[in-house]
């Protein structure tokens, strides 16, 4: 009997995280199948296949059957980065996948280790002019969105920074309040606490405009850099075969899980801002997003094997 939005899902959904847990796109994905298992009255689980800046839970399902059973709950940089900087990748996002849905969106913080003696980011600059190539910052992974953020962030500054890439947000954070990272453009999310807690300094975010979060922090325009704009976002794709049916049914879910007041209400305490544009949106935005970022990543010569 063929699949059909009047009947799916009649089991368990899993949705794949390809991240560690704790993350911003895992803290979504985990407040989106909640709601998704109100709306469809069946189990919806998210199942964690961390590696390769996403890529190995993109490949599964990539892979996976093409019924609607198993979704993929993504930043941003697993769609519009890694199929530029990575010399063997076993997806095409174009051919493999079926965009369903943005869920949110969240600037990056620059935030340093309290001990590096700075106050704000002219200051955080001057350092790193004077100290070339020896700061070091950590990104959630080679090819993250993080990582793209202070890369564009050395070029348009004009500093010198090493990068160190980790296996996800959890482990930059921890080495970076310890003091062995000094700097860090993580979102919001994953830092905010800290940030309360004292354990970070925030020196600026990186969207267009600041975050009512906090509101005391500017944005890197505001500090000097004007049109520096960098957010990631986060989004719900299906294997590319999924019946058009049923992907509008999931369409259909994951939209009205994003206009939820409660969801919204949930997402706005975390720094998050939700999104429900549907999959021409998404669309677009991934083909958008992939041509600005290549200047990036051809300036900074950046290619993973």
């Amino acid at each position: 009997m063929p699949v059909s939005a009047d009947t799916f899902p009649t089991r368990q959904v899993t949705i794949i995280s390809p991240y560690q847990a704790g993350g911003t796109s895992d803290i979504i994905a985990r407040l989106l199948v909640r709601r998704l298992g109100e709306i469809w009255k069946q189990a919806v689980i998210v199942e964690n296949r961390a590696g390769a800046n996403g890529g190995i839970g993109l490949t599964a399902v990539a892979r996976a059957p093409a019924d609607g059973y198993t979704l993929l709950a993504v930043a941003s940089s697993a769609l519009t980065i890694n199929p530029l900087i990575y010399r063997n990748i076993s997806y095409d996002v174009s051919r493999d996948l079926a965009p369903i849905s943005r869920t949110g969106f969240v600037p990056n913080v620059v935030v340093v280790n309290p001990a590096v003696p700075v106050k704000d980011l002219k200051e955080f600059i001057a350092l790193a002019r004077s100290k070339t190539g020896s700061l070091n910052f950590a990104s959630q992974g080679n090819g993250s969105n993080g990582h793209l953020t202070g890369e564009m962030f050395a070029q348009q500054t004009n500093v010198q920074l090493t990068h160190i890439g980790y296996k996800g947000s959890a482990p930059a954070v921890t080495d970076l309040v310890s003091g062995q990272i000094q700097v860090m453009f993580d979102n919001l999310p994953t830092v905010l606490e800290q940030i309360r807690g004292g354990q970070l300094r925030a020196l600026a975010v990186t969207s267009a405009a600041r975050t009512p979060l906090l509101p005391d922090v500017p944005t890197v325009a505001e500090s000097g850099y004007p049109g520096f704009d960098s957010s990631a976002w986060f989004a719900v794709l299906a294997p590319k075969a999924t019946p058009e049916a049923v992907r509008g049914e999931i369409e259909r879910a994951v939209v009205a899980a994003m206009t939820d007041v409660e969801i919204q209400r949930k997402f706005s305490e975390l720094g998050i801002t939700a999104i429900a544009g549907g999959s021409e949106e998404l669309a677009r935005r991934i083909d958008a997003e992939s041509r600005s970022w290549k200047s990036v990543i051809d300036k900074a010569g950046i290619k993973v094997e």
